[in-house]
């Protein structure tokens, strides 16, 4: 039992792209090396714009499914959440 991670992407054209690793922090760094998925590679740099963690690599791959059926509106939606939450979570992030 490991720890694994859906996350969503918002690339340099504003688009998200929504991927499943066991490493988030490499996997954002082999993205923005240009060695991540095809998607990305034409819209760098790419931020973080959410994650969620989940105990399970089923339970990761659900997730991410259930994100890349959602619209925009919602996707958007969804990683304002995230940002709020994050910020309430670590103060020092919005001052640095």
């Amino acid at each position: 039992m490991g720890k694994y991670w859906v996350y969503i992407l918002r690339c340099n054209d504003g688009t998200f792209y929504t991927g499943y690793t066991s490493n988030l922090e490499n996997r954002i760094a082999l993205h923005n090396s240009g060695k991540g998925a095809k998607y990305v590679r034409n819209k760098l740099p790419a931020t973080l714009a959410y994650a969620k963690e989940y105990k399970y690599y089923k339970s990761a791959l659900n997730g991410e499914k259930e994100i890349k059926t959602l619209t925009r509106k919602k996707k958007e939606k969804l990683v304002r959440k995230y940002a709020i939450k994050f910020a309430a979570a670590n103060p020092i992030a919005g001052v640095l």
